[in-house]
């Protein structure tokens, strides 16, 4: 019943057999996935004028964002590394071949009506930026220098005891929290004004917070919205940019490990303005290394003995996550991955003893090309050890700016759906992904990727696929 409450809440049609169908008990996977199969795009708005795209964090991450975004305007590079931009989506079965880009299946904003803003403790514009930052060499960032210069950054909404490793000076000052969380929203409404967008979403694309826990200002919208006029210090200056977002009707994305849309009241209030939110903490190196291998070795069913990861990295990242309290927050992310694919309570033999050690390094001179090394130790027939070693040579922000692309129209694609509150299917996004009370998150990365494209296929109007998509006509 909770299925079918929440699709009808969406405002998706359904045909009277799915009314019926759907007050059962669901645990046949292929149940849900026929009533999908019914939905109608019917309630799609169609795309029309600018999208806003709102970044607090103009750090590494958003700048080679931005970078990227208009290098792909001038034909410069190709959005590599981006869902949206570069990947096909099968519909129907193979031998239809009708394989369309998923940009072209659906009606998500092009890269042409993609404007930006965003805040920072810094007052670099974008260009000084990633000149600092030193992702991109001259030769790709110079020629982009003009579009890069107009971005400023405003003036953040900042707490140094949330992030003691910076120290900015473009920070608002304010009375309570409540003030500084009207100024952010007015920052929003005057970044959609002066752009002339006609939609906005944000992505926090600022550096972890440290570890917390909710407290009795989280419960409930009305204790969130006390405690910023009382200037509670256990509201974060994420929470406050996710409340601005929610309050102005704008899909929030949480590309950090911080406690900030997952609390009940922001949760809860998402549902009350119908806007989408997700997260959080993008899955870009180390972890998305794991979401990958760990999926095979409990496919072949080979034991885990040990996994030791440790990274090496000198960006403002690792300089902020060189402080405990950040790592924490960080180390949590990290850590969950492993349980909820290997389940060690399902297979007890195989990985109920697994020592799983993270390490996170602050080395200046790595900059942005961080190195995630990896040791496995891993048993198979008749208890034989063999060993497994990764030395996974990355750049951070190259990873993480597809990510901020991708879930920044697939949310405007949610918004525009009328889908609202905790976006499950974007999981494939996310170290720790965002999922509705009672759901337990899905880590395997190929399993998050197929629940994606079977909910891009539904809001298309397609049917989803499964193994069986060929045999069986759903329309029975």
């Amino acid at each position: 019943m909770a299925i079918y409450k929440r699709v009808a809440d969406h405002g998706t049609n359904l045909s009277p057999l799915v009314s019926q169908v759907a007050t059962a008990y669901f645990s046949d996977s292929l149940f849900i996935i026929k009533i999908f199969s019914f939905m109608s795009d019917s309630t799609i708005k169609p795309h029309k004028g600018k999208l806003l795209v709102l970044v607090p964090g103009m750090g590494a991450v958003a700048t080679t964002f931005f970078a990227g975004v208009e290098s792909a305007r001038q034909g410069l590079t190709k959005p590599l590394g981006s869902l949206t931009q570069m990947q096909t989506i099968r519909l129907g079965a193979r031998s239809e071949n009708r394989n369309p880009l998923i940009k072209e299946f659906l009606d998500l904003a092009p890269l042409s009506d993609l404007s930006f803003a965003g805040w920072d403790v810094y007052k670099d514009n974008a260009y000084e930026a990633a000149k600092r930052c030193g992702v991109l060499t001259p030769q790709d960032l110079d020629p982009l220098a003009d579009f890069m210069s107009g971005i400023e950054a405003m003036p953040a909404a900042f707490d140094p005891s949330y992030v003691k490793r910076l120290n900015g000076d473009n920070v608002k000052s304010y009375k309570d929290k409540k003030e500084l969380t009207d100024a952010v929203r007015e920052d929003i409404r005057g970044k959609m004004a002066t752009s002339g967008a006609e939609r906005a979403v944000m992505v926090w694309c600022g550096s972890t917070e440290i570890f917390q826990q909710p407290k009795a200002c989280h419960q409930s919208p009305e204790a969130f919205e006390k405690g910023l006029k009382e200037n509670d210090p256990a509201i974060s200056p994420s929470q406050i940019y996710a409340y601005a977002a929610i309050m102005e009707g704008v899909p929030y994305a949480n590309g950090a490990p911080n406690l900030t849309a997952d609390i009940p009241a922001l949760i809860e209030l998402a549902e009350q303005k119908q806007v989408p939110i997700c997260g959080k903490d993008f899955k870009t190196g180390q972890t998305l290394i794991k979401t990958i291998l760990a999926p095979g070795f409990k496919t072949r069913m080979l034991g885990v003995k040990g996994w030791f990861s440790t990274n090496i990295l000198g960006n403002r990242d690792g300089e902020v996550l060189d402080d405990p309290e950040n790592f924490k927050t960080k180390e949590v992310s990290k850590a969950g991955v492993l349980d909820t694919i290997l389940q060690p309570e399902l297979y007890p033999d195989l990985y109920g003893d697994l020592y799983h050690k993270i390490r996170i390094n602050y080395y200046p001179p790595r900059g942005d090309e961080k190195e995630g090394w990896d040791n496995i130790d891993i048993f198979g027939w008749m208890g034989y050890p063999m060993q497994i070693k990764v030395d996974f040579l990355c750049r951070d922000s190259i990873l993480a700016a597809p990510i901020v692309l991708d879930l920044a129209l697939f949310l405007d694609l949610a918004q525009r759906c009328g889908r609202y509150g905790v976006q499950e299917w974007l999981s494939f996004y996310f170290k720790s992904p965002q999922v509705d009370e009672g759901h337990i998150p899905e880590h395997d990365v190929f399993i998050q990727h197929f629940r994606l494209k079977n909910t891009l296929r539904v809001l298309g109007g397609e049917k989803p696929l499964t193994h069986l998509s060929e045999k069986l006509d759903f329309d029975e």
